[in-house]
This record gives structure tokens, sequence and C-alpha cells, in this order.
């Protein structure tokens, strides 16, 4: 009877079978309820598939590739704005320059006439010698500007001079000359010089012709006499132009020396003589051939 009860006892401790099933199922259910609700609240996204990665991966390089493009038009943009903002300025600056000159110079040389400052400035034209020109002020790169017929015009610098340059005759002559006893004992080359020379340099009145020493005493010499630097420095260039018509042999000017010779070399020094008058610093020596 004592094991009778016993089995009794744990049969009713064990669990009904539809319970064992029901519970499992429940918990199932509530897992699958959780997911589903874990779903619907917040979707994961689908990853895009290769090509679709190639094509993002693409269309950003475009856009990446397109800003770049866009940055670049607009710096070129700027820059050329800048230059004719640039430009513009340049014109303005230049038109007020030459609206306002007011100062003027002589030019001491032919001289080439230049649209600009600048190694990629034309030439245009020339300025003969002795003509006074309006200037602005304005100097750059070797250069200074002038006003040419209302326009502006550049020279190289250093020919521009605030006295009048004096100016050598065009041609020769063998008109005769107001002092006549400069002609004794001279040759006939040496004459036309002499003629030549004080028809175009009238303000020179006094000469050496004929004396007993050097060049003189061949009758071929004469002296110029004049210690006025830039008289003697036009004189010198009128003889050295005229050189062949007047067959010259040398000139000598402030202890230099210039041959038609040798006319490629220039004016060539000349040692020291002792004087300013052996140095030929106040005249000019000139002698003929014959």
């Amino acid at each position: 009877m004592a094991e009778h009860r016993h089995k009794r006892e744990t049969s009713a401790r064990r669990l009904p079978r539809a319970a064992l099933v029901a519970a499992p199922i429940a918990l199932l259910a509530t897992g699958s309820a959780v997911t589903l609700g874990v779903v619907s609240s917040d979707p994961v996204p689908d990853l895009p598939v290769a090509q679709d990665a190639a094509s993002v991966s693409g269309a950003a390089r475009e856009s990446t590739a397109s800003r770049s493009e866009s940055r670049l038009d607009t710096r070129k943009e700027r820059k050329a704005f800048q230059k004719a903002v640039d430009r513009s300025a340049r014109v303005v600056a230049t038109r007020s320059a030459v609206r306002t000159a007011d100062t003027r110079r002589w030019t001491t040389e032919v001289l080439n006439l230049w649209t600009g400052s600048g190694e990629f400035a034309t030439k245009d034209g020339e300025m003969k010698s002795a003509k006074r020109v309006l200037v602005t002020g304005r100097r750059a790169s070797g250069r200074v500007e002038i006003v040419v017929d209302g326009n502006s015009r550049w020279v190289s610098e250093g020919y521009l001079s605030e006295e009048k340059p004096v100016a050598a005759a065009a041609g020769l002559s063998m008109a005769p000359c107001p002092d006549p006893g400069v002609e004794g004992g001279l040759t006939d080359d040496a004459v036309y010089v002499y003629r030549s020379v004080c028809h175009a340099f009238p303000q020179i009145t006094s000469y050496g012709g004929w004396d007993a020493h050097g060049e003189h005493s061949s009758g071929r010499a004469l002296d110029i006499m004049t210690s006025d630097v830039e008289l003697g420095d036009a004189i010198a260039a009128f003889l050295q132009e005229h050189a062949a018509e007047l067959n010259l042999y040398d000139i000598l000017w402030r202890q230099r020396i210039w041959t038609p010779v040798r006319a490629g070399e220039g004016w060539r020094s000349m040692s020291s003589r002792g004087s300013a008058t052996a140095n030929h610093y106040d005249h000019v020596h000139v002698a003929t051939n014959g």
C-alpha cells in the first residue's frame, strides 16, 4: 500500500503534456512578435549591390570633378577680371599723365619712339634731335614718357635736356668766313674744314691755323677754340658725320682721338701731355689727309 501511494504522488507533480508543449510555443510566439516589432519599427536598409556601389562611386567622382572645374573656372574668371581692372587702371593713369604734363625738355639725339616701357613695346617712329617735347615725369625700365601728338610714347632715358642742345648744320660750305686770315698756309682740304665749321658754328670766334709745330706745320690742321664741353662735342660730332667729305685724318678732343680708319673703335684715350691745351681740353683739333 505504501508503494502505491508513492507512485501517485510522483504522478501528481508531473506537468501535463499540454502545458509542456504550450510553453515553448508561447515563448516562440513572444520572440517572433518582438522580432517583428523591431523589424517593423526600424527596418534595416538593403545593401547596394556591386554595380550600384560603382555607380555611387562614379557619381561622387563626377561631383568632385565638377566642383574642381567650377573652382578652376572661378579662378580664371577672377584673373581675367583682375587683368581687365589693371589694364583699365593703366589706361586711366596714362591719360591722366598725358593730360597733366607741363614740363618740356629738349632731345639731344635722334630717339626711337616706343609704345610702352616694357620689353614687348613696339617701335613707333623717331623723334629728331633738338626737338622740344612734353614729358610726363613717369619713368620705367630705362625709359621716360613723353607726349607726342597727344599720345603717350616712351624714349630712352638720358637723352632729354633742360637746355636746347647745340645743333650742327646739315651740310658743308665753301662760303668765305669773317676772318679770312685763318686760311693763310692751309691746304684746300683744311680751308674746306674751316669754312664749313665757321658757318655751322658761328659762335666760334677763335681758330688756330698754320704754325711751325706738329700737323699744323703741314697746313693740314686746324684748332677750333672752345672749352665748352657741349659745344665741343657738337663740333666733333659734326666733323665725324662729314669725315669722308672733308677727307679727315683725325680729330683730337679732351685727351681722346678719333680716326676714320678706326671709326668702329669710337673715341680712344690718349696719354697726358701735361696741360689742358696739350690735352685738347680748350680746343678741338682736326687734321686732313691732304
